[in-house]
């Protein structure tokens, strides 16, 4: 009797209790809506700093002066500059001038400073000097080789005027030559004188 009720109860509690939270799988002609895809995340870009940045180690800002003329790839252009003139004055240099004269002012910074580290004491002004005394040099080579040059031309001159007078002067020997001398034949008056017996 008393298995009866429990089995009773048991079964009014299986009907009353709610259902359980089992997992649902989709049928295959339900359509789930599209769930909206997710942006992907923007690249992301490494600028590289300069290399006046670099050498400073300092941030490379987004309009930094010194980027345009002093990339990454060539750090010596940089450090030559830094150790004569210093960072300040050239990043003062450069403000004070316009955009369209800064690249020859930096190429100017570069060579004006390796230039004084090779030669302390005369720097750009010895190279100036050594490079004039070359100029003088080739044009006085180049004086010598066009009064030689002249010379050869008056040699010539002088050399086809003398095969010209030659050959003047014998064309009328030759034209002298080719006419017939006459002089050896005697007269006709001479000519019975010519044949008169030497004895009489």
């Amino acid at each position: 009797m008393e298995n009866n009720e429990k089995c009773a109860q048991f079964s009014s509690s299986l009907s009353l209790s709610p259902p359980s939270s089992s997992p649902r799988f989709p049928s295959p002609n339900s359509q789930s809506p599209p769930q909206p895809a997710s942006p992907a995340p923007p690249p992301t870009v490494i600028l590289s700093p300069c290399a006046a940045c670099k050498i400073l180690r300092r941030r490379c800002v987004e309009k930094c002066v010194l980027a345009p003329y002093f990339p990454p790839t060539e750090p010596y252009k940089f450090t030559i500059a830094h150790r004569v003139f210093g960072a300040s004055n050239i990043i003062k240099s450069l403000q004070e001038l316009p955009e369209s004269h800064r690249a020859d002012a930096v190429s100017s910074m570069v060579y004006e400073a390796s230039a004084r580290i090779r030669d302390p004491v005369y720097g750009c002004a010895g190279a100036i000097c050594q490079l004039q005394k070359q100029a003088s040099e080739l044009q006085a080579q180049l004086a010598k080789a066009q009064a030689e040059i002249v010379t050869m031309q008056c040699q010539q001159a002088n050399l086809l005027a003398i095969i010209l007078e030659m050959t003047n002067s014998k064309e009328p020997n030759n034209a002298n030559s080719q006419q017939i001398d006459t002089t050896c034949f005697l007269d006709d008056n001479n000519l019975a004188s010519a044949w008169e017996p030497l004895w009489t």
